[in-house]
C-alpha cells in the first residue's frame, strides 16, 4: 500500500475525527518573528552607530514593514473560507421535493420494514435467493426489502439476512467487496442491537467452499451480533435449490418464534410487480437490449463495465479443430478506441442473447404479441428496484436480451407458476415439485432437472399451464454475462481480445436439442453479416490469475482442451519478454486434449513457440491416442528447487484435483514426504501465489 501524502506545514490531521482542519501551527508563527529579526540584525549591521538621528528613521520604517506584514496575516485569516461546519440532521415533516433519498436505512425506518435480505452474488442467484426471502417476509406478516451490501448500515431491532456466494479462491462476490473490506477493517465496532443470519452459496469442488459466508456468520458474530438461525450452506455442485428450500423451511418457523409472530398462513401467489401497457410512448424512450443507460449502444461512452458494456466488433471467428463432432472456435474482439486495457489471466464477459426461435415459440404458446412495449413497475414504491429488467422495453426484448428461458426453472417460479393450470393434475404436481417433501424433491429432480426441461419445455408438457406473459417476466432470472478467460496478451495485442471456447449442444432424456446459449450465440456472430460488423457488448473483469512479477521465475501450466485459453495469453507476454531482451524463466506446457488429428487446438501456435524456445517444454497427451510419460524428476525441481508458479485451468470438479493430486504425490515420491506432509506443501504453494487455479464446473 503507498504512504498517503505528507500534509502540508499548514494542516493538521487528528486521526480519531478523520477531519482536516486548516489552522496554521504556532512554530510558523514564531518562525515569522525570527525572520523579522533577522531583517534587524541585518539592517543594524547597516548602520552607523555614531549617527543617533537616523534611528527613528529605521525604527519608523522597521514599525511600518511589522505593521504592514500583520495586517496582510490578519486579512488573509479574516477572509480565508472558513471550515464548513458539519449541519445537525432535524427530522423534517415535510422533506424538500428536490432531495433525493439515497439511503435505504432511511427508507427502512419510514416505511416499517423490519427485515433486510443482502445479497452478495456474481451470477445473480445470490440476488434471486434474498428477492425471495424478502418476499417470503409478507407471508409472515412482516415487512421486508433486498439490497446491496454496499449498504451495509446495520440496524438495531431488525434481521438483517446475509445470502453470501463465494467466488473464485475464496473470495467476496464484485458487488460484496466493499462490505468485505469494512468487516475486515472494523475492530471497535458494536453490532449487539442486529439480529442475522447467513445463508452461503457455494460449491464443494472448491477449495474454498463457502468461504464468505462463513466469514460473515464468524464475523458478525465476534463484533456482537446475534444470530438467531445457524449459517446454511449451498453446495450448487449438488443441489443449491433443494439446500436453500430445506433451509428456508426451517429458518421461518425459527424467526417467528424468536420475535413472537404467526403466520398469517397466506400461501397465494404474491405480485411485486404490476404491469403497465404503453400505447402511444415514443420508441426513442423504449430499452432494445441496454444494461443501462438508454441508448448506450448508440452513444458509446467509457469506462465500460457491467451496466455500460462496450460493443466490440467481431473480427475473426475460426473453427480450432480440424474434425470430431465438437466445434471449438477461436474469437476476436477489436477494442480499438475503447479505452479498454487487461492483463493476461483477466477475464472478458459478453452480453449473450437467447435463441430466437425459443422466444417466438414461446409468443406462441402464450398467444400474446411480443411487440407489446410495456413497463413492470414495483408495486413497493420504497424499493431502489423499480424494475426487474430495464423499462419501457417490449416483451420480445425482455425475452431475449433480459431474462434467463434457457435454464430449468427454480422451485419457487413453479410455486408461482402453478395457480395457471387448470388441470388439477399438472397444478397439484407444480405444487408438489416446490415442496420440500421427499416425494415433491425426487419428482423435481427427475422431470425438470434430470430431463433438462427449460421454461419452453415445461409449458410444452403442461398444456393446461398458460400463466400471464407478464407474471411469467416477473419470476424468470436474469441472463447472465458469460465470461471466458483471456486468451491473448496485451503486450502483444493492445487492441485486440481472444477467445476461445467449445459449443454446448446436447440431446436431453426428452429427446429435445438443448444449445448453449453464450456458445452458440457467439458461434453465429460472423464478422459480417449482410454487409453489417457483428459486434459483442463486452467488459473486462480482473483476475488474481497472473504471471510471477519476475520473468526469471519457471512457469507450469496445466489445461486440456479449452483450458488451454489464458497460457496462449501467458505464451504471448514470455515470448514478448523475450523479445525486450529480458531474460525469462522456463515455460513449460502441459495441454490435453482427445485426438491429435481432431482437437489439437493451436497446434501451429504451440509448435512455433517451442522452436523459438518461448515454450522450453511442450507435453501433449492424447487421452484417446496414446499414454504419455513426462519427466517428474524436472517437474519436481522446477516446482522445489527453481521457485517456479503453476497454472490450472479447466474443470474444477475432476481435473484440478487429479493435478493437486499428482503433484502431492510426486512431493511425496521424490520429496520424501509423509501424505500429509505432502498436502500441506501443495496448500503452502497455493498461500504463497505459487499455485494458482482458473477453474469452472
Amino acid at each position: 500500500c503507498k504512504s498517503p501524502p505528507p500534509l502540508p506545514a499548514w494542516s493538521w490531521f487528528d486521526p480519531t475525527s478523520r477531519k482536516v482542519s486548516f489552522r496554521e501551527p504556532d512554530t510558523k508563527r514564531g518562525a515569522k518573528r525570527v525572520n523579522m529579526a533577522d531583517m534587524d540584525a541585518d539592517t543594524a549591521a547597516h548602520t552607523e552607530p555614531s549617527v543617533e538621528e537616523e534611528e527613528p528613521f529605521f525604527s519608523n520604517l522597521d514599525l511600518l514593514l511589522f505593521s504592514l506584514i500583520v495586517g496582510l496575516v490578519v486579512y488573509w485569516y479574516m477572509s480565508r473560507k472558513k471550515p464548513e461546519p458539519i449541519p445537525e440532521f432535524k427530522k423534517l415533516d415535510t422533506p424538500a421535493p428536490a432531495a433525493r433519498e439515497t439511503s435505504f436505512i432511511e427508507k427502512m425506518k419510514k416505511t416499517g420494514k423490519n427485515i433486510i435480505v443482502f445479497y452478495g452474488s456474481q451470477t445473480g442467484t445470490g440476488e434471486e435467493f434474498a428477492n425471495r426471502l424478502s418476499k417470503d417476509a409478507q407471508r409472515y406478516g412482516m415487512k421486508g426489502m433486498a439490497a446491496d451490501p454496499e449498504e451495509y448500515e446495520m440496524i438495531e431491532n431488525s434481521l438483517a439476512i446475509f445470502c453470501m456466494a463465494t467466488y473464485g479462491e475464496g473470495d467476496p462476490t464484485d458487488n460484496a467487496q466493499d462490505f468485505y473490506d469494512w468487516l475486515q477493517e472494523i475492530d471497535d465496532e458494536d453490532l449487539s442491537g442486529l439480529n442475522y443470519t447467513v445463508f452461503a452459496l457455494g460449491n464443494k469442488t472448491y477449495e474454498h467452499y463457502n468461504a464468505m459466508g462463513k466469514y460473515v456468520d464468524k464475523r458478525l458474530e465476534e463484533l456482537g451480533a446475534k444470530r438467531i438461525f445457524d449459517l446454511g450452506l449451498g453446495d450448487d455442485d449438488g443441489n443449491l435449490e433443494e439446500d436453500f428450500v430445506s433451509w428456508r423451511e426451517q429458518f421461518w418457523p425459527s424467526v417467528c418464534e424468536h420475535f413472537g409472530v404467526e403466520a398469517s398462513g397466506d400461501d397465494s401467489s404474491i405480485r411485486q410487480y404490476e404491469l403497465k401497457e404503453h400505447t402511444d410512448l415514443n420508441m426513442n424512450k423504449v430499452y432494445s437490449g441496454e444494461m443501462g443507460r438508454l441508448k448506450s449502444f448508440e452513444v458509446q461512452k467509457p469506462p465500460y463495465d457491467s451496466k455500460n458494456p462496450f460493443l466490440a466488433p467481431v473480427t475473426v471467428n475460426r473453427k480450432l479443430n480440424k474434425a470430431g463432432d465438437r466445434h471449438l472456435m477461436h474469437v476476436e474482439l477489436d477494442i480499438t478506441g475503447s479505452k479498454i486495457r487487461y492483463d493476461s489471466g483477466d477475464h472478458v464477459a459478453v452480453f449473450p442473447t437467447n435463441d430466437s426461435a425459443m422466444v417466438n415459440k414461446l409468443g406462441q404458446i402464450l398467444g400474446v404479441d411480443l411487440d407489446v412495449v410495456i413497463s413492470l413497475n414495483n408495486l413497493d414504491e420504497e424499493s431502489n428496484k423499480k424494475h426487474p429488467f430495464p423499462c419501457p422495453t417490449t416483451y420480445r426484448t425482455a425475452l431475449t436480451h433480459y431474462l434467463d428461458i434457457s435454464q430449468p426453472p427454480r422451485t419457487n417460479v413453479l410455486y408461482e407458476l402453478a395457480q395457471y393450470a387448470s388441470d388439477p393434475k399438472d397444478q397439484g404436481d407444480m405444487r408438489r415439485m416446490s415442496s420440500s417433501s421427499p416425494e415433491g424433491k425426487a419428482l423435481y429432480h427427475s422431470w425438470v432437472q434430470g430431463a433438462c426441461r427449460n421454461i419452453l419445455a415445461i409449458l410444452e408438457d403442461m398444456p393446461s399451464l398458460r400463466p400471464p406473459v407478464d407474471h411469467l417476466c416477473e419470476l424468470l432470472p436474469r441472463l447472465q454475462a458469460r465470461y471466458y478467460s483471456i486468451a491473448s496478451s496485451s503486450k502483444v495485442h493492445p487492441d485486440r481480445i481472444s477467445i476461445c471456447a467449445v459449443v454446448v449442444e446436447y440431446e436431453t432424456p426428452t429427446g429435445r436439442t438443448n444449445k448453449g446459449v453464450a456458445t452458440n450465440w457467439l458461434k453465429n456472430k460472423l464478422v459480417t453479416d449482410n454487409g453489417h460488423k457483428s459486434t459483442v457488448p463486452m467488459f473486462i473483469r480482473k483476475s488474481q490469475f497472473r504471471l510471477p512479477f519476475k520473468a526469471t521465475n519457471p512457469v507450469i501450466m496445466i489445461g486440456p482442451g479449452t483450458g488451454i485459453a489464458p497460457f496462449m495469453g501467458f505464451i504471448q507476454e514470455r515470448g514478448w519478454l523475450k523479445e525486450q531482451g529480458k531474460e525469462v524463466g522456463e515455460t513449460v506446457l502441459y495441454f490435453g486434449c482427445r485426438y491429435k488429428n481432431e482437437d489439437y487446438i493451436y497446434q501451429e501456435e504451440l509448435e512455433e513457440a517451442e522452436k523459438k524456445g518461448v515454450l522450453t517444454q511442450l507435453n501433449i497427451a492424447f487421452s484417446r491416442d496414446q499414454e504419455q510419460k513426462n519427466s517428474k524428476e524436472h517437474l519436481w525441481k522446477l516446482i522445489h528447487s527453481d521457485n517456479a508458479h503453476i497454472y490450472v485451468c479447466g474443470d474444477a470438479k475432476n481435473m484440478a484435483k487429479d493435478v493437486q493430486t499428482a503433484l502431492q504425490d510426486i512431493a511425496e515420491e521424490l520429496g520424501g514426504m509423509t501424505r500429509t506432509q505432502a498436502t500441506d506443501y501443495v496448500k503452502k504453494l497455493m498461500t504463497k501465489g505459487r499455485y494458482s487455479q482458473d477453474v469452472w464446473t
